[in-house]
């Protein structure tokens, strides 16, 4: 069966997506270098990107959706203008622009399944994936004419620049056209998206080592943060967004994306500290109801926060860290610990040692004589 490519993409567009592609079921250019990737374990602790199931998947997309042809790939601006001053403040938490708004997977995914009944309709069989599949969606969109892959690895369109969410539709079907791949890289000589990471994150160009990156910390990765990388790490509280933020090819960037991301208030984009470390479970659920930050639960929202207080310099936090040195889970106090002893001085040892006495976890104990010496 062959399917108008013309049709498809002007009904993608009359659903609001920005951009659209369609490129051929093949395997990704890059599976090569994902491979290497993994070899060199800097995956981290995202296991789930190294199983053997999840790896075939991306060799093979008929793994996923037998009599697999074509993958519709399509773009969603996320951009939003918030003061430069209010993000920076080191009272607040930073979260990256992506998740000021409403949770992309619900929005990109309702829009999606709705494209691909004309698919179904037309008898071919069909998947929807939002930042959920197995695939190397930042190449297939390569491929598909969306953009190039810069050297911080985000997916850029020269007009449009990297700030917009990917969804795809692999597809039975056929098209009666396809979209030709672009130049690979446009980036030049330009490295300012390497040396403006505050953790050196790139080893190289086009290679990311997600455990140094900000946004894997703050999002992926669920357990103790490094010493040397917490200072590093600012008021992050949420993802990272430095490696776009300076890339040149942001300033083709729209002022505003999709709505649906263009955060209702200000707090959506720079929580004040002081409320984040009070969140509790029951808060924490109210206050990121239909957010994407609801998938990170109140442990890692509240141990990022502790970082962050840490590198505030502002020791009116103390008292609200404190509490959290009697928290139920061990990440949290440990982080506190850390973020107690960098701001309240001297002060700190006696709070310190006092809860050394009675500290049952092995690791918080660590913490405390770390900062105790």
């Amino acid at each position: 069966m062959t399917l108008s490519a013309r049709v498809l993409k002007h009904a993608a567009r009359e659903l609001g997506f920005h951009l659209v592609g369609i490129t051929s079921a093949a395997p990704s250019p890059t599976l090569a270098a994902y491979e290497r990737w993994i070899a060199a374990g800097m995956h981290g602790s995202m296991g789930y990107m190294a199983r053997p199931d999840r790896v075939a998947r991306r060799r093979d997309l008929t793994a996923i959706l037998s009599g697999a042809r074509s993958l519709v790939v399509v773009g969603l601006d996320y951009g939003a203008a918030i003061p430069s001053a209010m993000l920076t403040d080191p009272a607040r938490g930073r979260i990256a622009a992506y998740a000021w708004g409403v949770d992309y997977h619900d929005v990109i995914g309702d829009r999606l399944e709705t494209l691909a009944t004309l698919l179904t309709e037309a008898g071919a069989g069909q998947r929807v994936y939002v930042d959920t599949g197995a695939l190397l969606e930042r190449a297939h969109a390569q491929t598909a004419g969306m953009g190039f892959v810069g050297k911080n690895t985000m997916l850029i369109h020269p007009r449009r620049g990297s700030q917009f969410f990917l969804g795809e539709i692999i597809t039975t079907a056929e098209f009666d056209a396809y979209d030709q791949a672009g130049r690979a890289t446009q980036c030049g000589t330009c490295t300012r998206c390497l040396t403006a990471c505050p953790t050196n994150a790139f080893p190289q160009p086009h290679v990311l080592d997600a455990r140094r990156c900000i946004s894997y910390l703050t999002i992926e990765h669920k357990g103790w943060i490094e010493h040397d990388l917490r200072p590093l790490m600012g008021n992050w509280v949420y993802g990272c967004d430095v490696c776009q933020d300076v890339c040149p090819w942001q300033r083709f960037a729209p002022t505003h994306g999709d709505g649906a991301f263009i955060p209702d208030k200000l707090e959506r984009a720079a929580p004040p500290l002081r409320a984040l470390l009070a969140l509790d479970n029951v808060s924490f659920a109210a206050h990121f109801a239909d957010s994407p930050i609801l998938r990170i639960k109140r442990e890692r929202m509240v141990r990022n926060a502790c970082i962050a207080a840490g590198n505030s310099g502002d020791s009116t936090l103390v008292d609200a860290l404190l509490p959290l040195l009697e928290d139920a889970s061990p990440l949290i106090r440990g982080h506190a610990v850390w973020a107690v002893a960098r701001l309240a001085g001297d002060g700190a040892r006696a709070l310190l040692t006092r809860r050394l006495t009675h500290e049952p976890d092995a690791e918080v104990q660590q913490e405390l004589a770390q900062a105790l010496a």
